[in-house]
């Protein structure tokens, strides 16, 4: 199909969908009270509808107080019967998809039930606008003359009990329009190979000779699968090997720590970065304007949103809100009920509001990912604020890290503990150290009070990791590729003391 006329229907979409979307800019809190009246009647006659009346409740507070806040372990016997093949548990259609995440590195499995409405009206709906958006941003684009690079975690699907069950990204692709494949490099038969390595290696041999215009994925191995691309060419940049190379749509792991790595592989000041948050629950904001760092909260996706303060979260005083109460700058965990039959379900990402006309939000982290052992409040956002400003001020770059306590012993008193793995290390390992404490006091004021004489916390403890130690033991636990991450902050010391272990193998 000619660009012209691919640019035409992708304009008439636009435009028609821009009025949908000036609807929640323009009335948020009533298309979100709306949205949630449509779900509480499309599931009344569940099991879990019947449980708490759903037909009778018509307001948010009558919602809010009489269903409970859930976590995954809650929902889990429910999720296990829909996986065995019963209906109309906490959704009135069957369920034949689950999105099967295991968080960070948790050994457990969860199974994020993923309804035909979660798929068409949110995680397909979201592709869309974010297409969109970026086109309205930049009407010169040729994204349509090739193709968009996509890097999924997905590893074949399961069948059982007439439900299937595997990585979200094998579920979109499996579900994708059969024309959705022309525009897409790697084939599918690749993108749903298991072992990562061999993937890799495979998507490098079939993309090279492709006119790669976009890129989709995880920062963290969308690197790994550049780096492969450019050792395998030999070429220096990789707008050698795809000149009409335009813009990256990334999520799943802060862009931070990497944006220098890729801005030496993408080294042209036109190249775009377009940032998204999604998740096996749904599809939450996308990045709508060029250069920001800002998420809009898509507000039509079928989920509703709830929040819980931080400061609040996990105490007596814990309070859940709904959207019309956020405030700018506060940090939330969010809540959500969603159109695959989760009801208000911590999913234990954190958020902070920069905007509240409209929502707009930057992601923070993750609830059980912070360091709070003495009072601090180390969150990712002030980790990797800290980081990015020592690494820019020592001429470092970084490949991966994470941190925890050091808990106090006797007269001892406490102190956090990293192990950085470096692209390229400082030459001054004791001053990198000193300013990345220094950098932490002046990104948060608790750890500043906690710092200050050595009150509570003495100074940090870095270590050096050596070459491919995240890689290393992310594929000793069979985490290669995909959604898996690094976990950066912990009150635990269990992921630390294993890398610990093995940096000191040969």
């Amino acid at each position: 199909m000619p660009i012209p006329i691919v640019n035409s229907i992708a304009s008439w979409f636009l435009k028609k969908r821009f009025h949908q979307i000036d609807l929640f800019l323009k009335y948020p809190v009533e298309v979100q009270q709306e949205l949630l009246m449509s779900l509480l009647q499309k599931a009344k006659n569940t099991e879990i509808g019947k449980e708490y009346d759903f037909d009778s409740i018509s307001s948010y507070e009558t919602f809010a107080d009489r269903v409970p806040v859930t976590t995954y372990e809650d929902n889990e016997a429910r999720i296990e019967r829909a996986r065995r093949g019963e209906s109309n548990i906490f959704w009135p259609k069957p369920i034949k998809w689950f999105a099967k995440s295991s968080g960070t590195t948790n050994s457990k499995s969860k199974f994020i039930p993923v309804s035909e409405e979660s798929l068409e009206n949110c995680h397909y709906a979201a592709s869309k606008d974010l297409l969109c958006m970026y086109l309205s941003n930049n009407p010169d684009s040729q994204l349509f003359v090739g193709k968009g690079l996509r890097l999924g975690g997905s590893k074949e699907l399961y069948r059982d009990n007439g439900t299937v069950y595997g990585d979200l990204s094998a579920i979109l692709i499996d579900n994708m329009p059969f024309w959705a494949e022309f525009s897409s490099t790697p084939s599918n038969e690749i993108s749903l190979m298991g072992d990562w390595e061999t993937k890799l290696q495979a998507i490098v041999n079939e993309t090279i000779w492709e006119n790669v215009t976009s890129l989709a994925g995880v920062p963290s191995w969308m690197l790994v699968l550049l780096n492969a691309v450019v050792e395998t060419t030999g070429k220096d940049s990789l707008f050698e090997i795809w000149p009409n190379l335009e813009v990256y749509f990334h999520g799943g792991v802060s862009f931070e720590p990497y944006r220098e790595q890729y801005n030496k592989l993408l080294p042209k000041e036109t190249f775009r970065y377009y940032e998204i948050y999604n998740a096996s629950e749904g599809f939450f904001a996308i990045q709508d304007q060029n250069s920001s760092t800002e998420l809009l909260l898509m507000l039509d996706y079928g989920i509703f949103y709830e929040f819980i303060p931080m400061d609040q979260y996990g105490t007596s005083e814990e309070k859940i809100i709904p959207l019309s109460e956020v405030e700018v700058g506060k940090n939330y965990a969010i809540v959500i009920t969603t159109n695959a039959g989760l009801w208000r379900y911590k999913i234990g990402d954190t958020v902070r509001f920069t905007s509240i006309n409209p929502y707009r939000i930057k992601v923070t982290g993750r609830t059980k990912h912070h360091i709070n052992a003495f009072g601090e409040e180390l969150i990712i956002e002030n980790a990797e604020a800290a980081l990015r400003k020592t690494t820019e001020l020592t001429q470092t770059e970084i490949v991966d890290y994470t941190a925890a306590p050091i808990f106090m012993e006797g007269k001892e008193k406490g102190a956090h503990e990293w192990i950085i793995e470096f692209k390229t290390p400082p030459k001054d390992f004791d001053f990198f150290s000193k300013l990345l404490d220094k950098s932490l006091q002046e990104v948060n004021s608790d750890y500043e009070a906690k710092r200050y004489n050595d009150t509570t916390l003495k100074a940090p403890t870095i270590h050096c990791a050596k070459e491919k130690l995240f890689y290393d033991w992310l594929k000793e636990k069979n985490k290669l590729g995909g959604q898996h991450k690094v976990p950066r902050l912990s009150n635990s010391r269990a992921y630390l003391e294993e890398l610990l272990h093995l940096n000191t193998q040969l």
